[in-house]
Order: C-alpha cells, then sequence, then structure tokens
C-alpha cells in the first residue's frame, strides 16, 4: 500500500531537517528521478507502487543515465540538478530520501533494490550490510 504523499514528505522533512515542505518535495524529486534511471522491471515498479503517485511517476518516467552511477556519482548528480547544494548537501538529501524510500518499501523489497545498484548504495539507503567472516 502506498503511503500518502504528506507522510512521506514529513519522513523526508524530519531526516533532512528541512525548513519547509518545498525543500524536501524538491530532494525527493530529484533523488527519486535519478533513482528511476537505475532501476528496471518489477523491481522499479513494486517500489513506484509503495510511492505516493506523483512520485511514482517520478521514479516510472526517470531521468535517462547512459551508465549506472556510484554512490558518489549520484551524489554529484543530485547536487547538479538541485540549486546551491553541495556534494555535502546533496549527500545529506540523497540519505533523507533513501532512508525513507526504504522504510517504504520495506526489507525484502529494499534489498531487490540494492541488488540492481552499484556497490556502495546500502549506505545512502541507511541499510549498510554487514559482512560476516567466511567459514573455516
Amino acid at each position: 500500500m502506498a503511503l500518502r504523499r504528506e507522510a512521506f514528505l514529513d519522513l523526508v522533512r524530519e531526516r533532512g531537517a528541512y525548513d519547509t515542505p518545498y525543500e524536501a518535495d524538491r530532494a525527493a524529486r530529484v533523488v527519486l528521478a535519478l533513482l528511476g534511471a537505475h532501476l528496471v522491471g518489477e523491481v522499479r515498479a513494486r517500489l513506484a507502487a509503495r510511492l505516493p503517485d506523483d512520485f511514482a511517476l517520478i521514479l516510472l518516467n526517470p531521468l535517462q543515465s547512459a551508465e549506472p552511477l556510484t554512490p558518489e556519482r549520484f551524489v554529484r548528480a543530485t547536487a547538479a540538478w538541485i540549486e546551491g547544494a553541495t556534494e555535502q548537501t546533496a549527500t545529506w538529501d540523497v540519505s533523507a530520501v533513501l532512508s525513507t524510500v526504504a522504510d517504504t518499501a520495506g526489507d525484502d523489497l529494499t534489498g531487490q533494490v540494492l541488488l540492481q545498484l552499484p556497490a556502495g548504495y546500502d549506505l545512502l539507503f541507511g541499510r549498510p550490510r554487514t559482512t560476516r567472516p567466511p567459514f573455516t
């Protein structure tokens, strides 16, 4: 079931410590447009179904990307799309939105999303992967 727009933005606003709903909305739109370019098929459709309608449409009609962006390049791209943003503030924006997306999606779907992304995105989603030592 999709989260209501206001509830989704309230979570993003709280996590991003934004002063206005506009700032949370702007961050959500940019990050979801970039994220949508990295996801395909059923995973993208299932994630969109959990988002508010206008954000689902952004995810399903993403910005174009010639190749998957590393987490660092994803943050730089976010900074380029948000007026006045720096890489540091963009990292904050990305994490605020993607951690909200992860909570909205749940652990199983978030895991499937992470499988479609280059290594390192788990930290941006607030879901650091733990590595276990091999059996000896």
